[in-house]
């Protein structure tokens, strides 16, 4: 899966936060513990007396082992009373252990070599996030996606029904080999929604989704292309081209030039030739996407990506009306 070095980032902070919590919490529990009861220090001394002692082993030859075994008997015997004196105080054994927020890696984010599953879940809920800051994900759901919207006609109804179940499907089934799409229709029929409550379900898999409009993402890459950006990142288009799920949003309403025409060109064939997934969303017709983009752009969308049609009556004038008939 990728991420963006921010997210990575922001991931390792908060792992290194949850690591430092545990441990402070813990120390200030065996502070606590050891002003009402100081013969803790005591023993503890006496452990660490043990295990500087194992320095006198190298050179004893064959009493070695004799010695190696004394120090581990007075260092259970050292635990043994720690554990009951914490018995004795109605405290847990394990109470001067950190509590750690992931038992598997102790709060180090890996394990056996590779990201643990807490690491991984942060980077999913920080993606989560992210994309909330710029879209309506959090209302924009399968659960709320209404086809009582289509029903003044039985073809729109029927068409946007066999939608809404394929864009369901793709979710459900989502995977690294999934195929592009192209949502086309009139503003206001749902294109945003789906693409949305799509980008939900995927992330909840754990892959990592980008979602932006194009002017907004495309306007990022140019001003890191011209060094015109303050963000230190500089990483728009390598973001957009290595993400697992990549929704352009809305595209057609950008202002067109050479540099955006080059942009889409590169990312449509780019994420074509590594397999990873694109939808774009737009408000024009797959017939004309070549008076605004090139024919090589068009052709390749309209060869390799799955066309979704959308029909019907603008969603958002249906909900201003039943507000006034509310009101």
């Amino acid at each position: 899966m990728a991420y963006n070095e921010k997210l990575l980032r922001l991931a390792s902070d908060e792992i290194d936060r949850r690591k430092r919590q545990a441990e402070d919490d813990a120390e200030k529990r065996h502070d606590d513990f050891a002003s009402k009861c100081p013969e803790l220090i005591m023993l503890e001394d006496k452990m660490k007396k043990s295990a500087y002692g194992l320095i006198k082993v190298i050179g004893m030859g064959t009493d070695a082992q004799k010695y190696i075994e004394k120090l581990r008997i007075e260092n259970l015997q050292a635990q043994d009373e720690i554990k009951r004196l914490l018995k004795l105080n109605s405290l847990p054994e394990d109470y001067l252990e950190p509590k750690y927020f992931c038992s598997i890696c102790n709060d180090t984010g890996f394990h056996k070599g590779k990201l643990c599953k807490c690491h991984l879940e942060l980077l999913k809920q920080l993606s989560y996030e992210q994309l909330c800051k710029s879209s309506p994900l959090t209302v924009s759901t399968f659960e709320d996606f209404k086809l009582s919207y289509y029903n003044g006609d039985s073809r729109i109804y029927d068409l946007m029904s066999r939608v809404f179940s394929y864009c369901k499907g793709y979710a459900e089934s989502f995977d690294l080999s999934s195929d592009s799409i192209c949502m086309t229709g009139e503003t206001g029929l749902g294109k945003t929604h789906l693409s949305l409550a799509i980008a939900g379900e995927v992330l909840k898999k754990g892959y990592g989704v980008i979602y932006g409009s194009v002017q907004n993402l495309f306007g990022n890459v140019e001003r890191e292309h011209f060094g015109r950006s303050n963000d230190p990142e500089g990483t728009t288009e390598k973001m957009l081209l290595d993400c697992d799920l990549l929704i352009l949003d809305d595209l057609g309403a950008e202002f067109t030039t050479n540099f955006t025409i080059s942009t889409l060109n590169n990312i449509v064939n780019t994420r074509l030739l590594t397999s990873k997934p694109t939808i774009i969303s737009t408000n024009l017709q797959i017939s004309n996407l070549d008076e605004k983009y090139t024919r090589r752009i068009t052709s390749r969308i309209i060869g390799e990506y799955r066309i979704l049609s959308f029909a019907g009556k603008d969603i958002r004038q249906q909900r201003f009306a039943e507000k006034l008939g509310d009101g």
